[in-house]
């Protein structure tokens, strides 16, 4: 029987929190908003074109899992990126409404009560996304928050757990580079989370949507680990999309890489359950991953905010430049309060690291892992992220007001 109390303790969304925190309390400057991971660059130029070319489609039903020459452009992406053989686009990939959609029905297609009747459980890095918590209830599931601290760079130790709970252990979700803090899982963190995957039975769910968006080391991926240290193909799926790569959020486009088994248990759940893509959408998306030039131009740009940031945060004590992604993780004492004070004085809009988490101490008996920081998305043009950091900076007295104009002005 469903519970229907399930998503009744669903704490607050953070922006929600965000808007009630800020609600009252008016700008005294023009705003910027730094809080939402929505980029700003350009979308690129053949989208809109390919959209109308294939708008007349809109009164066909679209292919479920995704067309066959959008998978096979998904295939050719997958190993030339990763160097590996193509993957088959029948086999092994479902084309995806965003990767949030994507993580959400895989959990209910493939999370399973095992060893006995105690209810499973799904083991979630603290900071998450939201999308991993409400997907871990609608499976029925016990979500166990493992943190992700500097001291452990940034990536969970999930060895640390107990074997009662690894027994337990359906699904553990890992996101690289992670959101918030552009932290990015070497060969051998797969390793270990490969070898933990083996000796308990469960699946690992790697959510890779910031790929793409890196300083100088591609990031590698878990099913690039996966085939590189010849583990059982059916332990891991990655999810990824073209909302962050290519700067189209709301095309709404990604795909779920997996074993076949998986991908078999995710397709006939979408046959039930799934939104396809639109063709038209498709079609633009199966152009995005045969394109890797705009993605080079965008990349460009983050790794010019990159250094922007390393500059201007450079005395901020515990700044760790983020390896990949576009999130700033900065520690500033009390996020909350620091969000305010942003707001209230400069129209900086900034999410506290504790919307991002949960604050119970959980199996690890940790603290919350984000009361102290706030997440900073560097989403905007160079010019506006460089005058919201110098603000930021200026907040936190690591900058003067001289110091702000002469910068600016270079």
């Amino acid at each position: 029987m469903v519970s229907k109390e399930r998503f009744c303790n669903l704490p607050d969304y953070p922006f929600s929190k965000l808007r009630s925190l800020l609600g009252k309390v008016n700008p005294l400057e023009e705003t910027l908003d730094f809080s939402v991971g929505e980029p700003k660059h350009p979308v690129p130029p053949f989208v809109k074109k390919e959209i109308a070319k294939y708008v007349d489609q809109l009164n066909r039903y679209p292919p479920n899992f995704g067309s066959e020459k959008l998978l096979e452009s998904i295939s050719s992406w997958l190993a030339n990126r990763y160097e590996i053989n193509s993957p088959s686009p029948d086999k092994n990939l479902v084309a995806l409404n965003g990767s949030r959609e994507g993580i959400f029905n895989a959990t209910i297609a493939l999370c399973n009560y095992k060893k006995g009747s105690e209810k499973p459980v799904i083991l979630i890095p603290n900071p998450f996304y939201q999308c991993y918590l409400a997907a871990a209830l609608a499976a029925d599931a016990e979500p166990v928050f493992v943190p992700a601290l500097p001291s452990n760079h940034f990536l969970p130790d999930f060895s640390k757990l107990s074997p009662k709970i690894l027994n337990r252990t359906s699904i553990l979700i890992i996101c690289s580079p992670s959101n918030p803090q552009g932290a990015v899982a070497d060969l051998n963190y797969w390793q270990s989370l490969l070898n933990l995957a083996e000796l308990y039975g469960f699946k690992i769910f790697s959510d890779e949507c910031y790929s793409e968006i890196y300083r100088d080391v591609k990031p590698v991926g878990l099913l690039q680990a996966s085939i590189a240290l010849d583990h059982d193909p059916e332990k891991s799926l990655s999810f990824n999309s073209l909302s962050k790569r290519s700067n189209l959020p709301g095309l709404r486009s990604g795909f779920v890489w997996g074993g076949e088994k998986a991908i078999n248990s995710i397709k006939k759940l979408r046959s039930y359950g799934g939104a396809p893509l639109p063709i038209p959408i498709q079609e633009v998306s199966k152009m995005a991953w045969n394109d890797e030039k705009h993605v080079e131009l965008n990349r460009d740009l983050y790794r010019k905010k990159y250094k922007i940031a390393d500059r201007i945060f450079k005395s901020l004590e515990g700044y760790k430049p983020p390896e990949a992604g576009f999130f700033l993780w900065l520690k500033v004492g009390n996020g909350e309060k620091i969000t305010c004070s942003l707001w209230k004085n400069h129209g900086i809009k900034c999410l506290p690291g504790s919307y991002l988490t949960n604050q119970d101490k959980g199996h690890l008996d940790s603290d919350d892992p984000g009361e102290d920081f706030i997440r900073v998305a560097l989403v905007h043009s160079i010019e506006n992220t460089t005058m919201g950091l110098m603000k930021i900076a200026k907040d936190l007295k690591l900058k003067t007001e001289e110091e702000i104009e002469s910068y600016v002005s270079h």
